[in-house]
């Protein structure tokens, strides 16, 4: 099951609150109390110059207002993505399209794009020339720290008058929200095949040649050639059957992540909170890119076998980009099924079966040996677990190995798949 909890947005301190409404800048504050006091002074000494001194100071931050509030206009703001989705760690070039007309010749217009938790980046400046803007071009780059949904927004333009003694601050437009898919990490190739599509290696194919009984027929169809008549079948099914031309299947193999509520900590109920948990999803993506690689077509599921997305065929790497969508809003949630994992792969014989789950057990490890004599590659990657359950594992014929947020994936896969009673201790 995946979810998209809404991210609760911090209340701004009522400190920022108030300075935003506040109308007048430290310069604009002094030349209203220098101006009220070269009033004041003038009645008291007598010097009738003063007033005006003060009237014209105080006039200068009135007009300077009222040309923020009335001069002043602001239209629609739009953003775009490029990508429109980001990997944890990667970045994401934001491109803003607004609306705006400034007042005064000299006017300063400073703005600022909010981001939120997750998402990090130098999203402000100085807009130039603001007097004579229409529309509004800008651009920034943010890089994505936390899986998940993220909102960008709203837009904010601070401005202040030519004479800078006051400033308006405006929003515009709403907030959009961008996507922050987990990383994927370069795993190395397994150990077993040699080169980059290891997997296809496997790949089961026959080419049925002039002579070959003993490979499988099938029944004869009117226009087949004569030539290609299996007699040794055909007499023992007593029915014409020919020669297949080519019987091919690619290898397949499965990612199980489970999600287990009990297994993970509660903050992993949303997306990006867990740094454990999201390891786990990283090394489920990762593990998925590498074997497709293989040349397998590779599919996930939760503990329970509900798919978590769509299946990624062998080489497709727009697949594997699209399962890392599909796993970006990923939570737990599920009921604890790992002893009954070995049921589902009971009476076919599986390709590699990788394993990503959180406090396992010797009790799990010992419920999920019979998996091992139906996989051809069981790889197991266990969070929080201890060394006694991981050594079971391993003696069950598990390809185990610790799984931590702060150790390094490619050397976690690496002892996991080169060395399947070993363990990897960060």
């Amino acid at each position: 099951m995946t979810g998209s909890p809404a991210q609760a947005r911090r209340r701004p301190p009522l400190g920022r609150i108030l300075r935003r409404a506040w109308p007048l800048t430290p310069r604009g504050v002094g030349a209203v109390v220098i101006g009220l006091a070269a009033v004041v002074c003038a009645h008291s000494f007598g010097v009738p110059e003063l007033v005006y001194v003060g009237v014209l100071l105080i006039a200068s931050v009135a007009l300077g207002w009222m040309s923020l509030w009335f001069v002043h206009r602001y239209g629609d703001v739009s953003r775009s993505f490029s990508p429109d989705v980001t990997a944890v760690g990667s970045e994401s070039t934001v491109t803003v399209h607004a609306t705006a007309r400034g007042g005064l010749s000299g006017a300063i217009a400073r703005w600022t794009d909010a981001l939120p938790d997750g998402v990090e980046g130098d999203a402000s400046g100085i807009l130039t020339g603001a007097a004579a803007l229409d529309r509004v071009r800008l651009t920034y780059r943010i890089r994505g720290t936390r899986r998940g949904i993220r909102d960008v927004g709203p837009f904010a333009i601070v401005v202040t008058d030519p004479f800078e003694f006051t400033r308006r601050s405006v929003r515009v437009g709403a907030v959009e929200p961008i996507t922050v898919a987990p990383a994927t990490v370069m795993l190395p190739p397994l150990a077993e095949y040699p080169g980059e599509a290891g997997g296809s290696l496997h790949t089961a194919t026959h080419q049925l040649g002039e002579g070959a009984d003993n490979l499988i027929p099938r029944t004869y169809a009117p226009g087949d050639s004569m030539r290609r008549i299996n007699w040794r079948a055909s007499a023992h099914h007593d029915e014409l059957m020919v020669r297949q031309e080519e019987q091919e299947s690619t290898p397949e193999a499965t990612v199980v992540l489970d999600r287990a509520a009990a297994r993970w900590a509660p903050a992993a109920s949303l997306p990006g909170e867990d740094p454990t948990f999201e390891a786990a999803v990283t090394a489920a993506v990762s593990a998925v890119a590498r074997l497709t690689r293989e040349g397998y077509d590779v599919t996930v599921i939760d503990a329970e076998g509900h798919p978590l997305g769509a299946p990624a065929p062998a080489g497709d790497t727009l697949a594997v980009e699209q399962l890392a969508l599909d796993l970006a809003t990923l939570v737990t949630g599920s009921d604890d099924r790992l002893a009954g994992l070995p049921r589902l792969f009971a009476g076919t014989v599986a390709g590699p079966v990788v394993v990503v789950s959180a406090r396992v057990t010797t009790a799990d490890a010992d419920a999920l040996a019979p998996l091992v004599a139906h996989s051809a590659l069981p790889v197991l990657l266990a969070a929080d677990s201890s060394d006694e359950a991981i050594a079971r594992a391993s003696g069950a014929g598990w390809r185990a190995a610790v799984l931590s947020a702060e150790g390094d994936l490619t050397e976690t896969w690496r002892a996991a798949t080169e060395r399947g009673t070993a363990r990897a201790a960060f």
